[in-house]
């Protein structure tokens, strides 16, 4: 029974809620000069995040749903390497003075597109502008496919203490049917290089619900990931969205599984990552339980953002390059997706922006309701709205929408509380849903929720 009404509530759409408001919300035509309001008024004492994106791969992966460009050849990659270390010094100029970075992660496309020396050259643009904390985590994203010996070691020599890489699934019939063949051994030495250079933190991503896959061969997948002992494993859903990612019509509708397998597969790879040691975070992260997620799950210190699950307590993130997104305390920021229109701006001497959302009182409320539902998968809504001094019971209409998953055994209500059951977790996505005052007026498409 069970069983029936989990695959019922996990084929429902849902945002993935890595912010509040979702980035369909943003509005298009944000001024640039207010973007540089917020950032000029910012607590120089306060440390910040930096993002950047590099919107380049090298091969196309079919299930990719990011926005990226083919890297057939070097020269689009060096161009946009110097474009970038425009804005990086637009963006520090902005500021209110030097500040301190807590966190900074290269994400994509894939940034191991770049050139050795084209990775060093930003990254010492960046220390020359912003002192870094002592234990600042600073990331990158990478493709086991094309890392060279020699970027691995640039990478350690750089300072990078965390790499990420998209491992998706091991099955080789899975693969070739979303063009990313990378055998366990390719992965396996690509990690080793890592370590060799210096590089402590190993995050791998799987996923789940990929053409032909089966419950057989994730958990194969899982064991062989555990092996190479990645301190963090992100599990997560396969977004099919053919309309917005042409890529993704290469991927046969039919060799997809529907939604009560796409839920097996996900409770089997979960249960399999708790067998080899991880500690379940959130909705679809795992980690060692000595790992600094871990620690900050169990203490109530873990935070979500667009990189997922972080420790990263930042309230402020900067965001670089095409497509990437920003947030300070007054709002949200996206640059311009397309190259040529980011590139354009930044020649002209303007922050890239192209959309952005001040945010209300209501939205911080709300934003903090949902974040610490999706961190911890518990929340207490009336406390928090005490916080925001909003109205007496002001979650009351939220619940009305939640009464049917407490009947059906997901979650506990209790004056202004929310408490996932275990069966009820991994749809914690469902319960956000209900405090996002923007979801129901959205035309905006989602991805099913397991």
């Amino acid at each position: 029974m069970m069983d029936t009404v989990f695959a019922r509530y996990a084929s429902r759409p849902a945002p993935r809620y890595t912010s509040y408001p979702t980035a369909p919300h943003f509005q298009k035509d944000f001024a640039e000069t207010r973007y540089r309001d917020w950032l000029s008024k910012l607590d120089r004492d306060d440390p910040v995040s930096l993002y950047l994106h590099v919107p380049f791969c090298r091969q196309m992966c079919w299930y990719c749903g990011c926005n990226m460009k083919l890297a057939s050849r070097y020269g689009p990659v060096g161009e946009y390497a110097k474009t970038l270390r425009q804005e990086i010094d637009l963006t520090a100029r902005a500021l209110p003075g030097r500040m301190t970075v807590s966190h900074l992660h290269w994400g994509g496309g894939t940034p191991t597109a770049l050139s050795p020396d084209d990775l060093q050259s930003l990254m010492e643009d960046v220390r020359a502008l912003w002192d870094f904390a002592q234990d600042a985590e600073i990331a990158i994203e990478s493709d086991p496919r094309t890392l060279t010996a020699e970027m691995a070691d640039r990478i350690g020599a750089l300072g990078f203490n965390r790499a990420s890489f998209g491992v998706q699934e091991f099955d080789i019939q899975v693969q070739n049917a979303i063009n990313r063949v990378q055998p366990p051994d390719m992965v396996q030495r690509s990690v080793e290089q890592l370590r060799a250079a210096g590089v402590s933190g190993i995050n791998f991503d799987l996923i789940y619900g990929l053409p032909h896959q089966t419950v057989a061969s994730i958990v194969k997948t899982v064991r062989l990931c555990a092996a190479m002992r990645p301190d963090r494993v992100a599990l997560f859903g396969y977004a099919h969205v053919p309309w917005m990612a042409k890529n993704q019509r290469m991927i046969e509708n039919d060799a997809l599984p529907g939604s009560a397998a796409r839920a097996a597969q996900a409770s089997a790879a979960a249960q399999a990552l708790v067998a080899e040691g991880y500690v379940a975070i959130g909705l679809d992260h795992f980690a060692l339980p000595d790992d600094a997620l871990s620690v900050a799950s169990r203490t109530g210190q873990l935070h979500r953002n667009f990189q997922g699950y972080t420790t990263d307590r930042a309230q402020t993130m900067i965001g670089m390059g095409a497509t990437s997104i920003g947030r300070t305390p007054s709002g949200y920021v996206q640059n311009f997706v397309e190259t040529g229109a980011w590139a354009r701006a930044v020649t002209a001497g303007l922050l890239p922006v192209a959309k952005g959302l001040p945010l209300t009182e209501d939205d911080r409320l709300r934003a903090e309701v949902i974040e610490r539902l999706m961190c911890d998968c518990h929340v207490d809504a009336a406390t928090i709205g005490r916080q925001y001094g909003a109205p007496e019971r002001w979650w009351a209409p939220e619940f009305e929408t939640l009464q049917e998953m407490e009947a059906d055994g997901l979650l506990i209500l209790s004056e202004g509380k929310i408490r996932m059951t275990p069966q009820g977790r991994p749809l914690v996505r469902i319960a956000a849903a209900a405090f996002d005052a923007y979801l129901q007026s959205s035309s905006a498409r989602h991805s099913v929720a397991v």
